[in-house]
């Protein structure tokens, strides 16, 4: 058994561990029930859960959430939509989003994969090194994919 201030009080039968908590006005809660003899804790259940709950609250409040964003593509896209399309992603990627790349061919394009690859290559190299390729251009069927992710 834990005392209240954290101290080791021993192994004590059930009955006394039941008084003590009672006499000091707290509770008995069991650490490990499994062990042999069980680990009991002398404290203030209520208050425990409570500054648990802070400390979760806490937590979620510090953590950032990472979102996939999606940017499309074309292959016969032109230098100013392609400007757009790049403005759109460092947007993305300065919130601390990753973002996902693809061109989507279509008929005869199919063909000429390579140059929906370059088209992917010129809108990274329009992204001033404020982004990471986490995942080269690669053709995957009818898509073409890259991920980005934001430079440290």
């Amino acid at each position: 058994m834990i005392g209240e201030d954290g101290a080791m009080i021993g192994v004590v039968s059930s009955q006394e561990a039941q008084r003590l908590a009672y006499d000091a006005d707290l509770d008995l809660v069991k650490i490990s029930p499994n062990a042999n003899p069980p680990v009991c804790k002398i404290m203030d259940y209520s208050k425990f859960k409570y500054e648990q709950s802070k400390r979760d609250k806490e937590n979620r409040k510090n953590q950032t959430i990472i979102e996939l964003k999606e940017i499309r593509l074309s292959m016969t896209i032109d230098v100013g939509d392609i400007a757009v399309k790049t403005k759109q992603c460092l947007k993305f990627l300065e919130a601390g989003n990753k973002v996902k790349v693809s061109i989507r061919m279509k008929g005869r394009e199919n063909a000429r994969a390579y140059q929906g690859v370059k088209v992917m290559q010129d809108f990274f190299e329009g992204l001033e090194g404020k982004a990471v390729q986490d995942k080269k251009p690669v053709t995957e069927g009818r898509n073409i994919i890259m991920m980005l992710s934001p430079a440290k």
